[in-house]
């Protein structure tokens, strides 16, 4: 979001905005959580022989959330590049 849009709120609006924008970013943030357990389990644990995981699950776990929070990380850096780069190009001409 650009922060200038900011500018134009009173003080009160401003809050209520960035509030807001922090409970988005709070339920993103629970969102891909949630899928990551959800996305690993599935594809990792076989068998409710213990109430532990298994060392090929737990291996399997570990890779599985690795791989995500490295795309995650990766998808993260590329939406700032292009934040970026349309930053400096600026809005589309009309």
């Amino acid at each position: 979001m650009d922060p200038s849009i900011l500018q134009h709120l009173n003080d009160n609006d401003k809050q209520k905005m960035l509030d807001m924008i922090d409970e988005m970013q709070t339920r993103d943030s629970l969102k891909m959580y949630n899928g990551l357990v959800q996305r690993c389990f599935a594809d990792c644990v076989h068998t409710f022989r213990r109430k532990t995981l298994e060392k090929d699950e737990e291996a399997c776990v570990s890779r599985c959330t690795q791989k995500f929070l490295k795309h995650s990380a990766r998808v993260s850096l590329r939406f700032a590049e292009l934040n970026q780069q349309q930053s400096t190009v600026g809005p589309p001409q009309q």
